[in-house]
């Protein structure tokens, strides 16, 4: 993967986990519990890629 390749996917990934973060705050007061605990899954998720694509960059400096 390029340098560019990966910030655009940083990028995304961030908006992506931006979106899912406003989601989990409506299922909350929704009382949708059992969604919420797959959204906060999928943040974790997120996270390790973000960490990932993180030191893939660092890699690149």
């Amino acid at each position: 993967m390029e340098k560019r390749q990966v910030e655009s996917a940083i990028a995304e990934l961030k908006m992506d986990y931006i979106n899912l973060q406003g989601d989990i705050e409506k299922l909350e007061s929704t009382g949708n519990n059992s969604f919420v605990k797959k959204a906060e899954i999928r943040l974790a998720a997120m996270e390790e890629k973000l960490a990932h694509l993180n030191k893939q960059l660092a890699d690149f400096e």
